[in-house]
């Protein structure tokens, strides 16, 4: 199953090439870019570790794709997010993310159905990943 969040994510993984094109549309847009890890891509997990810090006056795609070498080098088997930041208007707005590392395998979501008084229904979603320890979910 192919995890899809964010800008991009119902196409093929996009070349470096394609990567660092969105990057300089980033960068002429002024926007921050920031790389974000997780081995934990649950939908509503949108707080993924920061790598480094955000390239607030990063002004040539070269700089930030030896970052997102460097993070793809350290954690090969997670999920690798580039974010834009636009600070115009005094807070950090996302304007553009999307995954630009994935694991080979993707082993999906289980969704558990619970019953309630009323006919009433509730669902969860859970990763498969979850089922092992963090560090330990995707290492092939």
């Amino acid at each position: 199953m192919r995890i899809t969040q964010g800008t991009f994510s119902h196409l093929p993984d996009l070349t470096d090439e394609e990567i660092k094109m969105q990057v300089q549309y980033m960068l002429n847009n002024g926007w921050a870019v920031s790389l974000e890890y997780t081995d934990d891509p649950h939908p509503r997990n949108v707080y993924w570790e920061m790598f480094g810090l955000p390239m607030f006056d990063a002004n040539d795609p070269s700089a930030v794709l030896y970052e997102l070498a460097e993070c793809r080098r350290v954690f090969p088997y997670h999920y690798i997010r580039l974010n834009g930041y636009d600070r115009q208007r005094g807070s950090a707005t996302t304007r553009l993310s999307f995954i630009v590392n994935r694991p080979r395998n993707e082993p999906g979501f289980h969704i558990e159905r619970q019953e309630f008084k009323d006919r009433r229904i509730q669902y969860t979603l859970r990763a498969y990943a979850t089922d092992l320890p963090s560090g330990q979910r995707y290492d092939s």
